[in-house]
C-alpha cells in the first residue's frame, strides 16, 4: 500500500476520513435526511451527487440515497457498494475534474460536517455480542473464578456469544441514564434494589452484515468477508453489579440491555483490507468449519477517554483490535453453522478488546482490577468505575505508510438514574 491517492478536497493529514476511507452514514441538514459519505471535514451528500448523473450505471436509484438508513444500499450487495465507493474515490481524486469543475454542484454535494447532524445509520434487526478477547476472558476468569483455570473449558473451541437487544443501541452523542436493578453486594446477605454502583464501558468494534443466506444454510470462513458491509466503534455498556447477580444461569440481561453506543460512520471492510495482520496462534486446533486462510485480524489502534463534566478528557486505555483471539470470519461462520440466517443491517460486536498490558485493557473492571486499583485522571480525581456526568469517548483508526483510515469516535455522557 502506498500513499499515491490525493484529493482536490483539503484533508488534514491526521483526519480519519482520508480519500482511502470513504465511509457511509446518514445525515440531516435543512430538514432533509439522506445517505452520505465523508471526506476530510466534509460530508458527501450522495442524494445531491446522484442528481448530477455522475453515479449513473452503478445500480442505484434516487430512493437509495434519499433513505433514512443504509439498509437499502446494503441490500444491493457487496459488489454494488464496492462500485459506489470506488466511484467516489475516483471523483474526489486530484486529477478528476468531473465534479470539481462545477462550483455549483460542489457547493451542494460537499457540506461542512459541522452543518449537519448525524443519524443512526442502520436499521438494526438483530444484535449479537461475542466474547473473543483471550486477555479479557482471562482477566475476568482470574478475578471471579480460579486464576489457574481462568478460561472456561469451551472458550478455545467456540467463539462464545449471546443475543443482545437491538432496540437500545444508540448513536454516539446520545446521553444515557445510569441503570437500576437488583444487586447482591455481599454473598451472605439478601439482594438489594437500586441504581447500579459499578457502571462500566466495554471497548468493542462491531461489524454490520449484508443480506445472508436462507435459513438452514451456513456461511463459511472463506465466504464471511463477502457478507460483511463494514465496521463501527461500539461501547457495550455494562452494569457489573447487576450482571454478577443475574447472569447465572442464562447470562447477561438487564446489565447489558439498557444501552449500547455506536459510532456514526460505517467504515467499509474494503477500506480496512490493507491493514490486515496475522492473529494470535489458536491452540488447540479449531474445528474445520472455523479454519481460515490468510490474515483475518485487523490492526486498528483504539483509545478510551473519560471526561468528567467541565474537565479535559483523560486517556485510560490504548488497545488494538489485532489482539482478538477469534476473528470476525470465524464469528460469522460459527453464528451460521447451525443454519441461523442473517440479514442486511444485523450487528455483531466483538466483545471487550483487551491487550496484554494493563494500559490496554478494555473495561474499568480490568483497568481498576475490580475496583482495587483506581485509575487517576488528569484532574486528580480517581475512578474505579464510571460516575454520573462522566463522558466516555472511544476512538479508533488504522495507519500504515502514511495512510490513515479511522472511525471518528463514539461518545456518551452518563446522567443520574431516573
Amino acid at each position: 500500500m502506498s500513499s499515491s491517492l490525493t484529493s482536490w478536497v483539503d484533508i488534514n493529514q491526521q483526519s480519519d476520513f482520508s480519500i482511502y476511507n470513504i465511509p457511509f452514514g446518514v445525515i440531516t441538514s435543512q430538514g432533509k435526511t439522506r445517505v452520505a459519505s465523508r471526506i476530510g471535514d466534509y460530508v458527501i451528500d450522495l442524494s445531491s451527487l446522484f442528481e448530477t448523473t455522475l453515479l449513473d450505471g452503478l445500480g442505484f436509484d434516487q430512493s437509495d440515497f434519499d433513505s433514512h438508513k443504509l439498509n437499502n444500499l446494503m441490500l444491493k450487495g457487496k459488489q454494488a457498494t464496492r462500485r459506489l465507493r470506488n466511484r467516489l474515490q475516483e471523483l474526489f481524486q486530484q486529477e478528476n475534474n468531473e465534479l470539481k469543475g462545477s462550483e455549483n454542484w460542489v457547493s451542494k454535494v460537499l457540506i461542512p460536517v459541522d452543518a449537519v447532524s448525524m443519524e443512526m445509520p442502520v436499521e438494526i434487526g438483530d444484535y449479537t455480542d461475542f466474547y473473543s478477547s483471550i486477555e479479557h476472558a482471562t482477566n475476568v476468569g482470574t478475578m471471579f473464578r480460579d486464576p489457574d483455570n481462568a478460561l472456561l473449558p469451551n472458550w478455545k473451541y467456540i467463539p462464545v456469544g449471546y443475543h443482545g437487544r437491538s432496540s437500545s443501541i444508540i448513536l454516539s452523542g446520545q446521553e444515557i441514564h445510569r441503570p437500576k436493578g437488583q444487586q447482591k453486594p455481599k454473598d451472605d446477605e439478601a439482594p438489594i434494589f437500586g441504581p447500579c454502583k459499578l457502571l462500566d464501558f466495554e471497548l468493542e468494534l462491531g461489524f454490520i452484515t449484508y443480506e445472508g443466506k436462507p435459513l438452514g444454510e451456513s456461511i463459511s470462513t472463506a465466504e464471511a468477508n463477502d457478507y460483511i458491509f463494514g465496521m463501527v466503534l461500539f461501547n457495550d455498556w455494562s452494569a457489573r453489579d447487576i450482571q454478577k447477580w443475574e447472569y447465572v444461569p442464562l447470562g447477561p440481561f438487564l446489565a447489558k440491555n439498557f444501552a449500547s453506543s455506536m459510532s456514526a460512520w460505517v467504515v467499509t471492510l474494503d477500506a480496512l483490507e490493507d491493514f490486515r495482520v496475522a492473529g494470535p496462534q489458536q491452540d488447540p486446533a479449531v474445528f474445520p468449519y472455523l479454519e481460515f486462510s490468510g490474515n483475518q485480524n485487523i490492526d486498528i489502534q483504539l483509545e478510551v477517554q473519560i471526561q468528567p463534566e467541565g474537565k479535559e478528557p483523560s486517556t485510560v486505555s490504548q488497545s488494538n483490535y489485532k489482539h482478538m483471539y477469534w476473528n470476525q470470519s470465524q464469528q460469522l461462520a460459527h453464528h451460521t453453522v447451525n443454519g441461523c440466517d442473517i440479514h442486511a443491517g444485523d450487528l455483531y460486536a466483538s466483545g471487550t478488546i483487551s491487550g496484554p498490558t494493563r494500559d490496554s485493557y478494555g473495561s474499568m473492571l480490568e483497568l481498576s482490577w475490580k475496583g482495587t486499583n483506581p485509575i487517576q485522571l488528569n484532574d486528580g480525581s480517581e475512578r474505579k468505575f464510571i460516575q454520573d456526568h462522566d463522558t466516555v469517548i472511544m476512538k479508533g483508526y488504522c495507519e500504515k505508510n502514511g495512510i490513515r483510515v479511522g472511525f471518528g469516535e463514539v461518545s456518551t455522557k452518563v446522567l443520574p438514574t431516573k
